[in-house]
């Protein structure tokens, strides 16, 4: 048996106190650590989850848009056209101008404007071609639209009427108000080309991923109207006469490209009446000419054609313009080719 004095006593006990605060001190820091580590943790893995959920939404919106389809607003049929046929499968292109609808009268309607504001891309011809474009862009909000002028790089065709309405070339600047500017771009291949070049851009502007798809589509159709420019300087070289007595001056372009000399029984508006001295100048300039067809297209008022036929004795044939094509037209597969290829067939006939 051992026996402590008192001294040794206390000094037990406190041994034995400071043991146990030291066992409480190590418990309380076990347990903390196991706390911060379970904090960390879950930090982790919260953080973890945020982000995945975050990338895998990214991933999601970046799917979703790839595979959404770039809406496009066109100001009439040529636009249309030529719009759907670069964006292809990628673009989902709406023709504001109703079927067999006159472009030069026609004005979008306020659902006609939603639907602009609501677009990723309004393509529009310019030149003066649709008159309502500036008021129209005034009243959206255009910052999340592209917006296509497509004749922004064209070089213009002023026109001057002279004793029997030619056309002559301008510089293409559009600052003096006299001026009136043939807008029937188009109806070149050549300066087509660059229309369509303005459209593949702001194609590739919106969706860069896929710039490839559209440089393609763009070659591909530019080829086409080499092919078509071909034909045309092809069968032009063959023809009697260079004259083409037209209903509107709607033709400026092409006879600009081909060497011929467009003779319009009125301006560019289809619907003004020629005046009376102008019906004389025009069946005095047919007689002298041996002039043998007259050309009209669908807005035309057809007793200023008949009227003129009937005087002279000439034949009336149908040039389209294609700035709007009926239903029937769409629904039988016609296009921006397929009329202009009609159109030379239809000069082949009148012009050799």
């Amino acid at each position: 048996m051992i026996l402590f004095g008192t001294g040794g006593v206390k000094n037990l006990r406190n041994k034995q106190r400071r043991q146990g605060k030291c066992s409480r001190l190590l418990k309380i820091i076990k347990i903390s650590v196991i706390v911060i580590v379970i904090v960390i943790v879950m930090i982790n893995i919260i953080c973890f989850t945020s982000c995945s959920r975050n990338k895998m939404e990214e991933l999601n919106t970046i799917n979703k848009n790839s595979s959404e389809k770039i809406s496009v607003s066109a100001s009439f049929y040529v636009m249309y056209d030529f719009s759907s046929k670069i964006g292809g499968d990628k673009a989902s292109v709406e023709n504001l101008l109703p079927y067999g609808t006159d472009p030069h009268t026609w004005e979008p309607s306020p659902k006609d404007i939603v639907s602009i504001q609501n677009a990723r891309m309004l393509v529009y011809n310019g030149a003066g071609m649709e008159k309502w474009i500036e008021k129209v862009l005034k009243s959206i909000d255009v910052k999340n639209i592209i917006v296509v002028e497509t004749s922004k790089n064209v070089k213009l065709l002023e026109i001057k009427f002279d004793e029997i309405g030619s056309v002559e070339s301008s510089d293409g600047q559009q600052s003096n108000q006299a001026h009136v500017y043939d807008p029937h771009v188009w109806l070149d291949p050549s300066r087509a080309k660059l229309q369509i070049r303005e459209i593949a851009d702001a194609y590739i502007k919106i969706d860069p991923g896929n710039s490839d798809y559209y440089e393609k589509n763009y070659e591909y159709y530019a080829m086409e109207l080499d092919k078509l420019d071909s034909e045309y300087k092809e069968a032009v070289s063959k023809f009697k006469t260079k004259d083409i007595v037209v209903s509107h001056a709607a033709f400026g372009y092409l006879c600009d490209a081909y060497g011929l000399r467009q003779i319009a029984i009125s301006g560019l508006d289809e619907e003004a009446e020629p005046t009376a001295l102008r019906m004389v100048e025009i069946s005095e300039y047919i007689k002298a000419n041996g002039i043998t067809t007259v050309f009209f297209d669908k807005f035309a008022n057809p007793k200023v054609i008949e009227s003129i036929a009937n005087s002279t004795g000439v034949k009336i044939a149908e040039l389209n313009p294609i700035a709007s094509l009926s239903l029937e037209e769409i629904e039988a597969g016609k296009d921006y080719f397929t009329t202009m290829r009609d159109n030379l067939e239809t000069l082949k006939k009148a012009l050799n």
